[in-house]
Order: C-alpha cells, then structure tokens, then sequence
C-alpha cells in the first residue's frame, strides 16, 4: 500500500500502519522484538529478518497465535544474496513491501575500551552490519517499494552521535554514517515517494543491553533527562510507528531524537 497523499488527511487512517507489509531487520531479538510485536498489534504484516533464526521463529509464531501476521525469514544483512532472499520472500508472502526498519546492529556484544584497542577485523565487522547492512537492505525492498507507488524506510541509529560517546569508537562513527546515509538515499528516492529517515535512540533497555552492562555502568545514566528514568524499548515504538505512517507522507531525510531530552536539536 503506497502512500496517497492526494486524500483529504483522515487522522485515524494517517496514523495507522494497519495492512502496511514492514520488514524489521533485527526483528526477533531486543528492541527490534518490540518493534515486531507492536506494529503486528497495530494490524501490520511483519517481516522478521533476524540472524538468530530461533528467536526470531519464535516471535513469529507467537504473533500469529495471537492473530497477527508475521513471517519469519533467517537473514544476515551482510549478505547481499540472503537479503535479497528475504525481501523477495516478504513479497512472495504478503504482495508487496511498504514499510523498513533498518534495526540490525552490532553493539551490545561490542567490549568497551580505548579506541586504539579496536582491531581492523572488528572495525570492518561493525561496518558491515550497521552500514552496509543498511544499504543492502534499502537497495532489495527499493523496487517493490517503487511498485507500490511509495514506501517507508526507518533507519536507526543512536543518540551517541550527538555527544561522540567514546568506549566504542567503531559503534558511534558507525551510526553517524547512518544520518549521513538517510539524507543522501531520501534525495535519492524522493522521487519514488520514498520517505527516508533516522531515529537516535538514547540508552535503551533492553533485553539485549540488560543482559551485557553492568549495574556500574547503568548507574546514573539517567542524571542528565528532562525525564529521570530509564528508557525503554516501548519509549521508541510511537516515533518508529509514526514514520511508517502515511501521516508523516511528506517528512524525509530528518533525524528524530528519541531519549528522554538528554539531547536537544
């Protein structure tokens, strides 16, 4: 379902995803899980294209227990033949791409420590997954995007970029790309009616990040919010949802800031 934005703005159709076909790489596990779960809820038919293939099956199922749609698809974003199969098969199940999540990232299992300690192999790691992976996944979805007469892509970065976070060098430089990347492919694709942009999620709890920090390193984290708690995968649900919506048909190329008012832009 592409975007129409000849109608009359209707405000309970623009901010639905109801029907929409959304991909979420990453889909099975941590963030990208809820981001799976709450738009299969709100009535959309969700890809979940996750390297840990279990989880993400898992996920799946549950969500068509509970009478959602939802297609599991094992995926490595660094591959370019796997991605392609996964968006071909989104298609081939459910008609049509409307919707990405660009959510596959590599960062919790990342040690942290001075930048000089940072490998070459690691460095390239990083890259592929939270930038080329990105890419990749843009490029497969662009043609049935085009089909549609429009569509959606979300990518997600991080709010480290905002105050170049040291500890993970490789992480932060990564997701800055990301901005980059979301300005340059929304003058790319504008033309299609292809919106294009970024989320920066501030320190996010997740299962993910709970199970790889200590109570050390999350202490106190929450000092420098407008609002002084911690910040959940469901704190990011409302912006991702929005995006996706055909209420935002005519916002592209912007970077929305979701982490509690830590930083301002």
């Amino acid at each position: 379902m592409g975007k129409d934005v000849s109608k009359e703005f209707d405000v309970k159709s623009a901010y639905s995803v109801r029907d929409k076909v959304v991909i979420v790489t990453g889909g099975g596990t941590g963030i990208g899980k809820v981001y799976s779960q709450r738009l299969a809820q709100g009535g959309a038919k969700v890809v979940l294209a996750d390297i840990v293939a279990e989880e993400s099956n898992d996920v799946a199922e549950k969500i068509r227990d509970a009478g959602g749609q939802a297609l599991s698809v094992p995926t490595d974003v660094t591959n370019e033949d796997a991605v392609q199969a996964m968006a071909d098969a989104a298609a081939s199940e459910f008609g049509g791409i409307d919707g990405l999540i660009n959510n596959a990232s590599l960062m919790s299992v990342l040690p942290r420590g001075d930048w000089f300690e940072i490998s070459a192999d690691r460095w390239d790691s990083v890259m592929s997954v939270n930038l080329k992976g990105i890419f990749l996944c843009c490029r497969a979805v662009y043609s049935y995007m085009q089909e549609r007469g429009g569509g959606s892509i979300v990518n997600i970065s991080s709010s480290r970029i905002w105050e170049g976070n040291p500890n993970r060098l490789d992480y932060t430089t990564s997701k800055a790309g990301v901005v980059g990347l979301t300005r340059a492919l929304a003058r790319e694709v504008g033309d299609d009616n292809i919106s294009v942009n970024a989320i920066t999620p501030g320190l996010t709890m997740s299962e993910t990040q709970l199970a790889s920090s200590s109570s050390n390193y999350l202490g106190g984290k929450d000092e420098g919010k407008c609002f002084k708690r911690p910040q959940t995968p469901e704190d990011l649900v409302g912006a991702v949802i929005f995006l996706l919506s055909d209420a935002a048909a005519f916002m592209t190329g912007q970077t929305v800031n979701v982490d509690g008012g830590t930083y301002m832009h």
